[in-house]
C-alpha cells in the first residue's frame, strides 16, 4: 500500500510544547523496520493553484511568507517558520498523492494529515492547512475533467475532536458528505454542523462506541453515494490519550478501523487514509494505534489487490 510522509520537515517549537510531532517520524521509522507492508514515499508539497481551492489568497500568502499575525500563530498553535509552511504544503501534499492513489489501488495513506480544524481563511488548532479539504476538491476537478461526471466525496472524520473547519468548508456542498463522530465536550468548543455529526459524552468506551459507529455508518450509506472517501483515524479516542477523553481500548480502536474499512471494501469505495490526532501521555500508545490502523490498511488493499475485497 502506498503511503506518504512528511516529518522531515519539522517544527520550530519551544520546549515542553504539546504538540507530538516526533510521533510521524517513530511511525515511519517502524514500517522501515517491517519492510514489505508499505510503499512509503515523501510526500510532494502542494502548489499555490491546489491550496487556493479551499483556501484565500490572503491567508495562503501570509503562511507562505511568514506574515502571519500573532494572534494567527496562537489559533494555529504553532510559531511561524519558513519549516512550518513547508511541512504544512506537503501534509495538503500527502492527502493529494494518496487521494490519486486511492482511486488507482483502492487504498492508501497519508502518515500525518487530518488537520480539519483548518478554515479557508484561517488555521487553528495544530491545523495550518486543511488537508483532506483540499485533496476532496482537486480530486473532483481532476474527475471532472477525465470523466466528464462529478466525484462525490465522504469525510469520515474518527478523529475525537470535530472536524469543524472541514464541516464549513463544505457546507453548502452537496458533492461532499462530512460525518463527524467526536467527544461533545471536547475542542472546538463552538461546532460547526456537519452532514451528519454525532456527540459522544465523557467516558464512552468500546461498547457504545462501536454501537454509535454502526447506527451512524447505516445512516451514511443510505444518505450518501461516493466515489471515494476520506478516513480520519485519530488515534485520540484512546484511553490513554492527554486530550481525548474517551475510554477505547486498543481493540475498541483496531475494531473501529476494521468496520469503516471493511465498509468501503464492501461498497468498492476507494479510501484515502490521514493519522489525525493523537496525543498520549507515553507517545508509542499513540504510535502504536497508528501501527496497527496502518497494518489494518494495507491488509485492506491486499484484499483488493487479490480480488477478494
Amino acid at each position: 500500500m502506498l503511503a506518504f510522509h512528511s516529518d522531515a520537515h519539522s517544527l520550530a517549537l519551544p520546549p515542553g510544547h504539546r504538540f507530538p510531532q516526533s510521533k510521524y517520524r517513530l511511525l515511519r521509522e517502524h514500517f522501515e523496520r517491517e519492510p514489505g507492508l508499505l510503499r512509503m514515499q515523501p510526500a510532494p508539497a502542494a502548489g499555490d493553484d491546489e491550496l487556493a481551492l479551499v483556501h484565500t489568497p490572503d491567508y495562503i500568502d501570509a503562511v507562505q511568507r511568514g506574515t502571519l499575525s500573532a494572534a494567527q500563530q496562537r489559533e494555529i498553535g504553532f510559531p511561524w517558520s519558513p519549516s512550518m509552511a513547508e511541512r504544512s504544503r506537503r501534509s495538503v501534499g500527502a492527502s493529494i498523492a494518496a487521494a490519486r492513489a486511492a482511486l488507482a489501488d483502492g487504498v492508501a495513506a497519508n502518515m500525518a494529515g487530518g488537520t480539519h480544524h483548518a478554515y479557508a481563511d484561517k488555521g487553528s488548532g495544530y491545523c495550518v492547512f486543511n488537508d483532506v479539504a483540499v485533496a476532496a476538491r482537486l480530486m473532483q476537478a481532476e474527475w471532472s475533467r477525465s470523466h466528464r461526471s462529478t466525484l462525490r466525496v465522504l469525510v469520515i472524520d474518527l478523529d475525537v475532536h470535530q472536524g469543524n473547519g472541514t464541516a464549513a468548508i463544505f457546507r453548502d456542498d452537496d458533492t461532499v458528505f462530512t460525518f463527524s463522530m467526536h467527544g461533545a465536550r471536547n475542542f472546538p468548543f463552538r461546532k460547526e454542523p456537519s452532514d451528519l455529526d454525532v456527540d459522544l459524552p465523557d467516558g464512552c468506551g468500546d461498547a457504545d462506541y462501536l454501537a454509535a459507529l454502526d447506527t451512524a455508518l447505516d445512516d451514511v450509506w443510505r444518505r450518501c453515494q461516493p466515489g471515494l472517501a476520506f478516513y480520519l483515524a485519530g488515534a485520540d479516542p484512546h484511553e490513554a490519550d492527554r486530550l481525548g477523553r474517551l475510554k477505547l481500548t486498543y481493540d475498541g480502536l483496531a475494531e473501529r478501523d476494521r468496520r469503516v474499512l471493511a465498509a468501503l471494501r464492501e461498497r468498492r469505495i476507494p479510501v484515502a487514509l490521514s493519522m489525525a490526532g493523537g496525543y498520549g501521555h507515553d507517545l508509542a500508545t499513540t504510535v502504536a494505534v497508528q501501527v496497527t490502523t496502518l497494518n489494518l490498511a494495507a491488509q485492506s488493499w491486499a484484499a483488493i489487490a487479490r480480488g477478494t475485497g
